[in-house]
């Protein structure tokens, strides 16, 4: 089985990119009429065993390069994501003692829940930052590619208004302490820090789905809205289709212009009734996405979630997920996380990364699984990409393989997105030249994202992808190390969160 499922570049390549003047612009299509299904990554060629350059169990590495059936591209194309439910997930299910599921192990989702020291740009749109260290596997780098955005404003009044239309699941697994009893706290907090032009909706869901506040501004309306939010009770099965339909109905009913309108889904995503396939509920309520730009946050909550759902949800809506455990969780979210998505700084946001063929061999995108895209859909913008806001910062790694000796241009990596209100793309592009001597050599926040991308795939599913890897006790020991550098309680979590894997997994 192929470790990293990276692609084998062909040498015929170089000749055709060069001579064609297409060399490393970050753009051009790919040349295998479709055979990745439009993803990005090679389907069963590309896991075929072998297929990194390391010599698979049983085989004559000798014969490796014959046996493999290469990719014909040096393209990387994924939608921007800032989702880190993952990571949320992952540290409540090690601190009640149990280890994760590896299929809710999404790495970029580990990776994008620390703070990044990018440069950001003055206005809408990205910066562009692009690096790499070397591992210790043998020709094998890491490379970071990271997209920020301008800062958040001090505040909320320069954002425009909000409505929002959240959608609360009442079923019974609601009931479990740390869910809906949670979700009513911070929804009543976060009631009072909006501001009075902001308005709100309320729509609950167990085995159906009913508007309990049709859309309210806060102005003069406070105590009728933290009546709604502290009269909800659970009760019976979960809905879930029903709810995010009535929801985005309700949330049209009272869309405003001028106003940044977002459905707000909260609930442990553990459908059981009704319609529970997310492309079937997301297809239902296409035309809200499309014609009045109302994306899908999506908060996870419960020590039994259904990750999977709502991640799709989130994928299929344009928005994002963040999952929470607690009173700190949930008020960074609702009254930090939140507010800062009411804001757009860019719409459809895909990033393109094109690799130099004549200095690598081999890479592979680390994660974004769901979020690939098509190469020649870079420039299509009616195909969706990643809705961001102020304050963001998105980040990539790969899994690089360089020929030996190789100097010069590595990689270059562009970010294409659509001003959120004129639709105008633009481009931002950056470059990747040389390589750290070491992972832990590089800076200090290029050393997380890395700590971070090993500790996932310690729990995936035991396919080593991120070379170089570590055990879990050396990455403990670097997560406390890279704490006391950075001074950022999130690392020294990390820490305590590897050693909880530790624990578990001897």
């Amino acid at each position: 089985m192929d470790r990293y499922r990276t692609r084998r570049l062909r040498t015929a390549l170089v000749a055709v990119t060069v001579a064609g003047g297409l060399l490393l612009t970050g753009c051009g299509a790919s040349d295998d009429g479709g055979g990745d299904n439009g993803r990005g990554d090679n389907s069963s060629a590309d896991r075929a065993e072998g297929a990194t350059g390391f010599p698979a169990p049983d085989r004559d590495p000798d014969t490796r390069d014959e046996e493999r059936d290469p990719a014909p591209d040096h393209l990387s194309t994924f939608a921007l994501d800032v989702d880190t439910a993952s990571y949320g997930y992952a540290r409540r299910t090690l601190a009640e003692g149990r280890r994760p599921d590896p299929s809710t192990i999404r790495p970029e989702e580990f990776v994008n829940s620390f703070r990044q020291d990018y440069d950001r740009p003055d206005g809408n749109g990205f910066s562009v930052t692009v690096d790499g260290a070397r591992t210790g596997d043998e020709d094998w780098s890491l490379v970071r590619v990271g997209l920020a955005t301008r800062a958040a404003p001090e505040g909320a009044g320069r954002r425009p208004p909000a409505a929002l239309t959240f959608v609360i699941d009442i079923s019974g697994s609601m009931s479990e302490p740390g869910r809906l009893d949670l979700a009513q706290e911070s929804l009543g907090v976060m009631t009072d820090r909006l501001r009075d032009d902001d308005s709100v909706a309320l729509v609950t869901f167990s085995d159906e789905a009913e508007t309990v506040l049709p859309m309210t501004r806060l102005d003069g309306n406070r105590d009728e809205i933290h009546e709604a939010i502290d009269s909800l009770e659970p009760t019976f099965s979960t809905n879930l289709g029903a709810g995010v339909e009535t929801g985005y109905a309700t949330a049209v009913e009272g869309r405003r212009e001028g106003a940044t309108n977002r459905v707000v889904l909260v609930s442990d995503a553990l459908a059981n009734d009704g319609e529970t396939d997310p492309d079937e509920i997301l297809d239902r309520v296409a035309g809200a996405r499309r014609e009045h730009g109302i994306t899908l946050f999506g908060v996870g909550v419960g020590s039994d979630y259904g990750d999977a759902l709502m991640e799709r949800l989130a994928d299929k809506g344009d928005g994002h997920t963040v999952y929470v455990s607690g009173s700190e969780d949930a008020r960074e979210v609702f009254c930090e996380q939140l507010p800062r998505n009411i804001d757009l700084t860019a719409r459809d946001a895909k990033a393109q990364v094109a690799f130099d063929p004549e200095n690598v061999t081999d890479f592979r995108l680390i994660g974004y699984d769901n979020r690939r895209v098509a190469d020649d859909d870079f420039r299509d913008d009616r195909v969706d990409g990643g809705e961001t806001g102020p304050g963001h910062t998105v980040t990539a790694l790969y899994a690089v393989r360089t020929k030996p000796n190789a100097n010069g241009h590595l990689a270059t990596a562009t970010v294409r997105w659509q001003d959120p209100e004129t639709r105008d793309p633009h481009e931002e592009s950056g470059q990747l030249k040389t390589l750290d001597d070491s992972v832990w050599d590089a800076s200090p926040r290029f050393q997380v994202a890395a700590v971070a991308a090993y500790f996932a795939d310690a729990l995936g599913d035991g396919e080593h992808r991120v070379p170089g890897r570590p055990s879990l006790l050396k990455l403990a020991v670097r997560a406390d190390g890279l704490a006391e550098r950075t001074e950022d309680e999130a690392v020294s979590g990390l820490a305590d969160t590897i050693r909880q894997a530790l624990a578990i997994t001897g």
